[in-house]
């Protein structure tokens, strides 16, 4: 296993996932307090089947595309959907 891309992957979808829709979501389905432990499971496998289909997406797409090229599209993709939020009304 690849240890140093582990600890980077792990820091990386960790923070993005800090405060975002889905923790804030989870957080309120486990303060109603009726099985918080069953919302932890089904949050983590909510999770992990999100990631599974981005890891095997990423592998079909690395495929056909240079990670250069990946990279400067998700980029791209990134900036415009930050202008749109900018632009549109609320």
């Amino acid at each position: 296993m690849d240890w140093k891309l582990f600890g980077a992957t792990f820091a990386a979808v960790f923070l993005a996932e800090l405060g975002d829709k889905t923790q804030l979501a989870t957080v309120g389905l486990a303060a109603e307090g009726h099985a918080p432990w069953t919302v932890f499971a089904g949050s983590a496998a909510a999770l992990c089947t999100s990631s599974l289909l981005a890891v095997l997406a990423g592998g079909l797409i690395g495929r056909y595309l240079a990670p250069t090229t990946l990279r400067r599209a998700a980029g791209v993709l990134f900036l415009a959907l930050g202008a749109l939020m900018l632009v549109r009304p609320a």
